[in-house]
């Protein structure tokens, strides 16, 4: 298992489009089926600032979700108009 932690920044005024963009993106991404969890937060002070919490069973399917219709639609496509990634890290579970 691993997990994928997005920080991102939405563009002054794109924050609605980001909400729902990541919405959709959130959806498709969880019908995969080697996507056990994926979850994208809103700060709650900073309405322009995204984290997005992932979690695949193996490099395989992420590579899958990066490979799928949904991700380049919503991901290469729509959201680098909208704002900007940050940082994006891969962590292995302890446990």
């Amino acid at each position: 298992m691993l997990v994928l932690v997005v920080h991102w920044e939405a563009n002054p005024g794109s924050e609605a489009e980001v909400v729902e963009t990541f919405s959709k993106l959130a959806a498709e991404s969880r019908k995969e089926p080697g996507c056990r969890q994926y979850v994208a937060h809103q700060h709650r002070e900073n309405a322009r600032q995204f984290l997005v919490y992932e979690v695949y069973d193996n490099e395989a399917a992420l590579q899958a979700h990066r490979d799928s219709a949904h991700f380049k639609q919503y991901a290469v496509g729509d959201l680098p108009r909208l704002g900007n990634r940050l940082q994006a890290d891969l962590y292995n579970p302890l446990n």
